[in-house]
């Protein structure tokens, strides 16, 4: 006994109701929670001047001070005192106040008050982001 189905007219065709209604419901989203550059200047505001403000004019960039075994301070490969090094991240600061950083390389035999003396300076100048590098692996 074989049965015979019907498939109805409307099985068979396909409904884009609901599609449209999400690819709407995408747009207003996208559109409800973009940020447009305009809306900052929508106000016709004049902006106050200062007389001590200066733009970020270098890139940021980390600086790097070497201390050989002796206990001496190196800066782009130059001997600097501690003085020196003060005024020139008092600059590198001023420059570059929320981003600047300072990479400390000390040599394994020097001893560790140049080190401590480096980290000194850059908490009085201001510079949070400092780093001692080593050497990655065990001690041979």
């Amino acid at each position: 006994m074989a049965f015979k189905l019907k498939r109805s007219s409307v099985a068979s065709t396909l409904s884009l109701t609901p599609l449209i209604d999400v690819v709407f419901l995408l747009l207003i989203f996208f559109l409800v929670t973009s940020e447009f550059e305009d809306e900052e200047r929508r106000l016709d505001i004049v902006l106050p001047s200062a007389t001590s403000a200066v733009p970020m004019i270098s890139k940021p960039r980390e600086v790097v001070v070497d201390i050989d075994s002796a206990g001496d301070i190196f800066l782009g490969g130059k001997l600097t005192a501690l003085a020196d090094l003060q005024q020139l991240l008092e600059k590198a600061v001023a420059d570059n106040p929320t981003s600047q950083t300072v990479v400390i390389r000390a040599d394994r035999q020097a001893a560790f008050q140049p080190v401590v003396s480096v980290m000194d300076v850059c908490n009085r100048t201001g510079v949070g982001d400092y780093s001692v590098t080593t050497q990655e692996g065990p001690d041979g």
